[in-house]
């Protein structure tokens, strides 16, 4: 894998001194991990007019495993917890004839981009901007295999819970089970907190477990996601609780359920983002959801379980082949409850088959 980590670098070198940058800091952990395999908790990848070094207050795990690092990455380990990584890494930089510092100032805290201004005086300090987030957009066939390997995990730990009886348990519990369930088939842990929505709880945005109870009647939102060798994919189901669902709640899954159809149909690249969206919002407010419906119908998945880019009205920008998004459209009646489904997909043209899901739990109205 280090050719691997190589060659992302080398696309970065390549822009940024285009650009006229002589070096660059990275030190958003998902975009570190990205360029070299790890990312140690604070530490910074300079890459610099004579070298490229990872800096870190502790020794990394290389790639997937422990192992010696690529011989084109030199790693410096400080010698005392105290040190700033990326003041060092500046350090670094100007000792090695740079005039220029490119940095992710999306990222860095300002007393951290103070501390670089004083540390290296000489150095211009300059934004990156999301260019490493770019670089991450469109995802290679290993990229995609692990996501495809997270979300069949994810889907088998939802299988196996909704085989169990669920009246009686509390959101919290079956949240830490799903959890646990993730863990023990090979996932290294969930992608977020999973959400376990019961009765007026369902399909509520950002509802975290409670001590409520399922119920009889109750609609049931379950999100959850694994993560898996730094890859994370998400899925979301809504069910209905008892022997069959109330005619409003029929009507309701109906709605969002076609929304979200819609806007799986739409992943084709050259689509635009907005358009991604507003397919999908369209279903739901031609319902008269309008007002219920979030500012996002989905968003990019890879190392972080929220990434680039966004679905949403506002965004610029169309997709490419080999990008994973979720579609994952959701109405909430306040006091009633509601209903949430969520996919990874991954664009793919309509000569490859169109869009790849990597969800595939049944999206089937089911009482349980």
């Amino acid at each position: 894998m280090s050719e691997v980590y190589a060659a992302r670098r080398a696309r970065l070198h390549d822009q940024c001194a285009a650009a006229g940058s002589a070096a660059v800091l990275v030190s958003r952990p998902a975009n570190v991990r990205y360029l070299c395999g790890a990312a140690p908790p604070g530490a910074v990848l300079l890459l610099g007019p004579a070298q490229d070094v990872l800096v870190a207050s502790e020794t990394p795990s290389w790639g997937l495993g422990p192992g010696p690092h690529p011989d084109d990455l030199r790693l410096l380990v400080l010698p005392g917890p105290d040190g700033d990584p990326a003041v060092a890494a500046a350090d670094l930089a100007a000792a090695d004839g740079a005039d220029s510092l490119s940095v992710e100032e999306h990222d860095l805290t300002v007393a951290r981009h103070r501390a670089l201004d004083s540390a290296a005086p000489n150095l211009r300090l300059a934004d990156l901007g999301r260019a490493v987030e770019q670089l991450r957009l469109v995802k290679d066939d290993e990229e995609i295999s692990s996501m495809r390997i997270a979300g069949e995990l994810a889907d088998q730990a939802l299988g196996e819970l909704l085989e169990s009886i669920l009246v009686g348990r509390t959101e919290r519990h079956l949240a830490l089970e799903l959890e646990r369930r993730l863990v023990d088939h090979g996932a290294d842990g969930p992608a977020f907190p999973t959400v376990v929505a019961a009765g007026p709880n369902a399909g509520r945005p950002g509802h975290l477990p409670t001590d409520r109870r399922v119920e009889e009647g109750d609609f049931l939102t379950i999100r959850l996601g694994a993560d898996y060798r730094g890859y994370r994919c998400q899925v979301g189901r809504t069910f209905v609780i008892g022997p069959s669902p109330a005619d409003w709640q029929v009507e309701l899954y109906d709605v969002v359920f076609a929304a979200q159809r819609a806007g799986r149909e739409a992943l084709l690249p050259g689509m635009g983002y907005r358009d991604v969206d507003r397919v999908t919002r369209q279903v739901l407010d031609a319902a008269g959801y309008g007002e219920a419906l979030e500012a996002s119908m989905g968003h990019g998945v890879g190392l972080e379980i929220d990434e680039d880019p966004r679905l949403a009205p506002s965004a610029m920008g169309k997709l490419d082949a080999c990008v994973p998004v979720t579609v994952e459209p959701g109405v909430h009646l306040p006091g009633r409850g509601g209903v949430r489904i969520d996919d990874t997909l991954v664009v793919r043209p309509e000569a490859d088959g169109g869009p790849e899901l990597l969800t595939i739990t049944t999206k089937e109205l089911l009482a349980l």
